[in-house]
């Protein structure tokens, strides 16, 4: 018995629309990461984009528990002492609270080639609206997978 590789062939992608309202982030970003690489897909092989394509509506309305709002994002411009930080409310309040969401899952997923061909297949969006009406996508609602997906007040 050998094993199953898939080809280009075999691979069969789906869109995925998920409601990232009153979701905890990070619990969101594991799902999707997942469904990003096709772990979820009993055919699942590393080295191809086995993934879905998903799509996150209301990105701005997501969860965090503890005080992970008042944590910061780094990065370095690459001049000497360029540091810089951003607290997630910063970027949440800012004009593109969906890059919260999209850093989360970047970095869910393991660095290389493959993953930031993956991370292509990810759309974001701040709103409740969305230009894909025309892939038709499946509804994976998020919130009732496990109760501990949304956040109690």
């Amino acid at each position: 018995m050998k094993t199953f590789t898939a080809k280009p062939s075999d691979i069969e992608k789906k869109w995925i629309l998920i409601d990232a309202e009153g979701v905890v982030l990070g619990r969101l970003a594991s799902i999707v990461a997942m469904r990003l690489r096709g772990k979820h897909k009993p055919s699942f092989t590393p080295h191809m984009d086995m993934g879905d394509n998903v799509i996150i509506i209301n990105a701005d309305k997501i969860q965090m528990t503890g005080k992970k709002r008042d944590e910061n994002f780094y990065w370095h411009t690459g001049h000497p002492g360029g540091i810089k930080s951003r607290t997630k409310q910063q970027i949440l309040d800012g004009a593109h609270p969906e890059r919260v969401v999209t850093m989360a899952v970047k970095r869910m997923l393991p660095g290389g080639v493959l993953s930031r061909k993956q991370m292509t297949n990810l759309r974001v969006y701040a709103g409740a609206e969305h230009p894909h009406e025309a892939q038709s996508p499946e509804v994976l609602d998020v919130k009732a997978m496990n109760s501990k997906n949304t956040r109690s007040a």
